[in-house]
C-alpha cells in the first residue's frame, strides 16, 4: 500500500488536494513578493458521488402512472329483439359538433338546444334533465368535425352528473336533419 504523499507509479500523487508553492524569488526592482498559493482539486470522488445519488434517486423514484378513462362496456347481446325497449321520451339526444358546440334534444322532435362544454352548458342540461327523469338514457352522437376532445369532455360529464345509461352512437343524416329544422326554429324565433 502506498503512503500519503508518495506518488503514483504513473507519476500523479495519491493527495486529494495539493497546494502549490512558488519559490517567492525577488523579481526586477527589488521588491518581494508574497508567495502564491495554488490549489489543485481533484473532482473525481464529488461526479462520483452526485452519479451514485442520481442513479439512486432514479431507481428508487415512482413514476406517474397513466390514467385512464373507464368506460364500463355491455356484454355482448346474440338477439337484440330481446332487450328491453327505451321509451322516446326517455332518450336525450347529444350531439358533438364543431367549434365545441353540442346540440341536444330530447326524444324524436325538436326543439334543438345549443350548448357549450362550460359549467352552464351541457352539464346544466345533463343535471336537469337527469332530475326530471329518472330513466334517463343518454346517446351521444359524434360528428366529424368534433374534436376528440370533446367525447373525452362528455364522458367526465356523464360521470359528474352520476348519468349511468349512455352509449356512443353514430352520426346519422336524420340526426343532420333534425339540427337543420332546430336551427330553423332557433331563427324564426
Amino acid at each position: 500500500m502506498e503512503k500519503a504523499g508518495e506518488l503514483h507509479p504513473h507519476g500523479k500523487s495519491n493527495f486529494m488536494a495539493e497546494i502549490n508553492h512558488d519559490d517567492g524569488q525577488q523579481r526586477a526592482g527589488g521588491k518581494v513578493r508574497a508567495k502564491k498559493q495554488s490549489t489543485k482539486i481533484d473532482m473525481t470522488p464529488m461526479v462520483d458521488l452526485a452519479f451514485l445519488l442520481l442513479t439512486f434517486f432514479i431507481l428508487t423514484a415512482t413514476f406517474k402512472k397513466a390514467r385512464a378513462l373507464e368506460v364500463l362496456m355491455p356484454d355482448k347481446v346474440e338477439d337484440i329483439t330481446k332487450l328491453p325497449p327505451v321509451s322516446a321520451r326517455n332518450i336525450l339526444n347529444l350531439v358533438l359538433a364543431e367549434d365545441n358546440r353540442v346540440y341536444w334534444w330530447m326524444g324524436l322532435d325538436p326543439p334543438v338546444g345549443v350548448s357549450n362544454f362550460s359549467s352552464t352548458g351541457v352539464r346544466k342540461v345533463l343535471l336537469s334533465k337527469s332530475k326530471e327523469n329518472g330513466e334517463l338514457m343518454v346517446l351521444i352522437k359524434v360528428k366529424d368535425e368534433a374534436k376528440y376532445e370533446n367525447v373525452v369532455d362528455i364522458l367526465d360529464e356523464m360521470k359528474i352528473a352520476d348519468i349511468r345509461r349512455y352509449a356512443i352512437v353514430d352520426f346519422t343524416e336524420d340526426d343532420n336533419i333534425m339540427i337543420l329544422r332546430g336551427r330553423e326554429l332557433i331563427i324564426k324565433e
